[in-house]
């Protein structure tokens, strides 16, 4: 048996998995996730703002505790968009060394995307595939296709935390501010689309806090519930209702949404948009919600499965 910590640093997120993993059995031992916003006004400065790293390496210390609470033998921080985008990424990654005593895994959004793809299809049935995996992050979101190995992969910068700042900066966002956004995340589909065949998947699978709060509306849940979540069915009909409902909503009115995280609640307009979009443009019928994603594959392929 193989006991192993991955943890996943995103642009609005981070999230530590441990598992037992062995023989291509996987147990989940501890499950956590906090939002940090580390990637604080990277799309605009290139830079981490000072106050992000430290939110941040805050949380690395409370994992690096429960991880040698809980007896890890391997560790993996993978970390992606926003410390590709910061100039300033070694103030980070000095910071995770000596707290974890391990280097920070800065990926390729090529990475990201088979790390997200192998998270979320390892345990489902070849008869759904082939696969197109999207995974909307914080600062890029990842297009991969494929049956049991990726085909093509592209990463565009389209996630939910840069959609916010660069356009729907108040809440409700104004007419004007949605159209601005979905023409900037139309043209990053359509970029994505000459490298993957977005179009020809038999199941659309969506990852990460995006869609999973989508689904949970869509669902009409009163509270967040990961069990109900996953491999939940959501039309496409649904996601645009969905997204259509967050536009005309008050930020009071997100916060108290009973599934709604707080750390989602100023960027979820803007991740419900791209989901729309994506639905639109590749002509899925529905997506399936998955609450295994990129830390699920880090996991996988830390314990050499």
């Amino acid at each position: 048996m193989s006991r192993v910590a991955a943890i996943d640093c995103g642009t609005n997120s981070i999230r530590l998995l441990i598992a037992d993993i062995t023989d291509g059995k996987f147990h989940e031992v501890l499950r956590t996730m906090e939002v940090v916003r580390l990637g604080q006004g990277v799309d605009q400065t290139k830079t981490f703002h000072p106050d992000a790293i430290a939110r941040t390496l805050a949380v690395v210390e409370k994992f690096a505790n429960q991880i040698t609470a809980k007896g890890a033998e391997k560790i993996r921080f993978c970390a992606t968009s926003a410390t590709r985008d910061a100039t300033n990424r070694d103030l980070f990654i000095d910071g995770v060394r000596n707290i974890l005593g391990v280097e920070v895994d800065v990926i390729s959004g090529a990475q990201e995307a088979a790390l997200s793809f192998l998270g979320a299809t390892k345990t489902l049935m070849q008869s759904e595939a082939p696969f197109l995996v999207v995974d909307i992050g914080g600062g890029s979101t990842e297009f991969v296709i494929g049956s049991t190995e990726v085909l093509a992969a592209k990463s565009v910068n389209i996630g939910c935390v840069r959609m916010s700042e660069r356009h729907l900066n108040q809440q409700p966002p104004t007419a004007v501010q949605v159209q601005a956004a979905i023409a900037d995340i139309d043209r990053a589909i359509a970029e994505a689309a000459r490298d993957v065949a977005i179009t020809t998947a038999k199941t659309l699978i969506a990852v990460a806090g995006t869609a999973t709060t989508v689904a949970a509306a869509a669902l009409e849940l009163t509270a967040y519930d990961r069990y109900a979540i996953h491999l939940s069915r959501i039309s496409a009909e649904k996601v645009h209702q969905v997204a259509a409902k967050f536009q005309s909503l008050t930020r009071d009115e997100i916060a108290n949404l009973g599934y709604m995280h707080p750390g989602r609640v100023d960027v979820i307009t803007a991740g419900a948009l791209v989901l729309s979009r994506v639905m639109a443009a590749t002509g899925a019928v529905e997506f399936v919600a998955s609450e295994t994603d990129i830390l699920d594959g880090i996991a996988w392929q830390l314990a050499g499965e």
